[in-house]
């Protein structure tokens, strides 16, 4: 499996400059590959090979005159960004033959200087490297400060530098692991999940756990810095300070809201050896009036978690469907006694005259449908979900930079 380790970089002026130019170099590379593809179509000319590509805009722009600053940044950078360019357009016909899954993608567009989030990736061919005072080596812009909260498990071949839209620099590495399912002991338990709005979940032995409900509890302020900014005359240096003072109170929420579930989901998957949730059908109930509270409780983050740290632990992760209608079953004699309007909470069965909450009887119900998935209620014995590269969490204490690391497991053993 793949892991993602994200760690925050601190670059000096000079390096933000040169961080700068790099996402600018590898931005016009980017849009010239594809306005080059767009002309070669309206002209009926077959599409420019990579090869011809990386010929005509890198090689041959460094000696135009109007694209002399292509040389100052590494030539890794930009030829990742004609990779990029190919990768898009993969996708793109992928998805219009049907070969691709998930939704319908376009053709790519034209990347904006003034985009919310830039990034550019460093391969082995860059020879960046981790310096042995902690700090990050990266071509043509100098050693950057990392604020290391982990060491990282091998080394990795390759980093992505990352501003997002508060101004913030992180330094992505993707890792290749092998699950480490000797970490948490085995334990015999499974656990029913149902998500909600009132409470953000609530588990099949009656556990409610409270929505932390950050966007809302942040509204006050964001709403005097969004003012601030409308005051402010369109394209101001002013207004572009205002536009990062509410980027920073997005990103402030943000961060609140996945590190919740993160220290939720590793609980539940350390206290459980399987894990039952429901698949819920998240872009649906973002096109009600509940759209806001929707996307404040963050389900889809949350699930993501448990997903990807059960395939890391070996622990059972099983998604029953969205149209099981575990609001309407009785969890004692299984009678199935109608919708119910979101108003009632508590509801008697008319068959054995048992009491239910509303949200904990759909807990057991999601748990009853995971043990009919598991072999009908056989043995819960764990197995791997497939996931891509997740982001680990990221911890807030200070701990040895990753060559050290490396250096001190190498001398071990």
């Amino acid at each position: 499996m793949q892991l993602r380790y994200a760690f925050r970089l601190y670059p000096e002026p000079g390096q933000q400059g040169a961080l700068a130019r790099a996402f600018g170099c590898a931005r016009v590379v980017f849009n010239d590959a594809v306005r080059t593809r767009r002309d070669a179509r309206a002209a009926k000319e077959p599409y420019p090979t990579s090869k011809a590509l990386s010929r005509a805009l890198v090689t041959r722009g460094k000696l135009r005159r109007e694209r002399h600053w292509l040389s100052k940044v590494s030539s890794v950078v930009l030829q990742q960004a004609l990779r990029d360019a190919d990768a898009a357009y993969a996708n793109f016909f992928a998805s219009l033959k049907g070969e691709r899954k998930g939704p319908p993608v376009g053709e790519p567009r034209f990347r904006a200087r003034k985009d919310s989030r830039q990034a550019i990736l460093f391969t082995a061919n860059a020879r960046w490297k981790v310096t042995e005072t902690g700090r990050l080596l990266l071509p043509k812009i100098g050693e950057v400060r990392v604020k290391w909260s982990r060491p990282l498990p091998v080394v990795p071949s390759s980093v992505t530098v990352i501003k997002d839209s508060a101004g913030r620099y992180f330094a992505s590495f993707v890792i290749a692991t092998a699950p480490d399912t000797a970490s948490l002991p085995d334990v015999d338990r499974m656990v029913g999940i149902d998500l909600g709005l009132t409470h953000f979940a609530v588990l099949d032995d009656g556990t409610k756990i409270e929505s932390p409900r950050f966007l809302r509890r942040a509204e006050k302020k964001l709403k005097r810095t969004q003012r601030e900014l409308s005051r402010k005359q369109k394209g101001s240096k002013n207004e572009a300070k205002a536009r990062l003072k509410v980027a920073r109170v997005h990103a402030k929420v943000g961060d609140a809201r996945k590190e919740f579930c993160h220290q939720l989901s590793t609980k539940i998957v350390r206290e459980n050896q399987a894990v039952v949730v429901e698949d819920l059908a998240v872009s649906g109930l973002a096109r009600t009036k509940l759209a806001k509270s929707v996307y404040d409780a963050g389900w889809s983050t949350f699930v993501n978690m448990l997903k990807y740290k059960c395939e890391r632990h070996g622990r059972m992760f099983v998604q029953i469907d969205r149209f099981e209608p575990t609001s309407q079953t009785c969890s004692h004699c299984g009678r199935r006694d109608g919708p119910k309007p979101l108003h009632v909470r508590v509801w008697t069965c008319p068959v054995c005259g048992a009491v239910h909450d509303r949200d904990t009887n759909a807990a057991r119900n999601i748990k009853a449908a995971g043990l009919a998935a598991s072999a009908c209620g056989a043995q819960v014995r764990p197995h791997f979900v497939r996931g891509g590269a997740q982001r680990d969490e990221a911890g807030s204490h200070g701990i040895p930079p990753m060559a050290r690391a490396t250096q001190r497991r190498h001398s071990t053993g």
